[in-house]
Order: structure tokens, then C-alpha cells, then sequence
């Protein structure tokens, strides 16, 4: 899952672009993304405050088991580094 300040229409058009297939949330106003403390301020268009580069990993439960937070839009966990880490992490049964 995802999430942005673009609105729907723009989120829907990116996937459809890009060929993504999970869900990607709307979050205009930046509720979700405050309330989580992802806010990157001023650093989208004219200076918005934008949703912070994030991945996380949770278990059933919700708790979140591995996070990778950066201040810088275009460093992010390669594939092998969220696989390795799911890897890690303790078997729920």
C-alpha cells in the first residue's frame, strides 16, 4: 500500500501509468500522513508539505516490524533489502 498528498484522479492516473497493482491512497490534507509523523515539510511543488520517503513492514497484527525512513525522495530499500528483512522477521502462526 501507498500513500500521497496527490488527489485520487492523479494517483489513479500514475498507477495506470506505471502499472502499479497495490492500493494507493489520497491523503490531501496530510492527516494520515501527520498523524504518522511522515510529514517532508516543504519539500513538494511550491513548497507543500509532501509525505515523507517510508517503507515499513507490519505484521498481522499491524505492529510495524521494520521501517526505512530517508529525507531524500529518491533513496528508498531496494527490493532485496525488504525481502531480506520480511526474512527476518520471527514466523507468526
Amino acid at each position: 500500500m501507498a500513500i500521497s498528498v496527490d488527489p485520487p484522479e492523479v494517483n489513479r492516473e500514475m498507477l495506470s501509468q506505471a502499472g502499479y497493482s497495490f492500493t494507493f491512497l489520497s491523503d490531501p490534507n496530510t492527516e494520515a500522513i501527520r498523524r504518522y509523523d511522515l510529514v517532508h515539510a516543504g519539500q513538494g511543488i511550491d513548497g507543500q508539505d509532501v509525505a515523507r520517503p517510508a517503507e515499513f513492514l507490519l505484521d498481522s497484527t499491524g505492529t510495524v516490524r521494520w521501517a526505512n525512513l530517508t529525507d531524500n525522495y529518491w533513496v528508498r530499500a531496494r527490493p532485496e533489502q525488504i525481502i531480506q528483512a520480511a526474512n527476518a522477521l520471527p514466523q507468526t502462526r
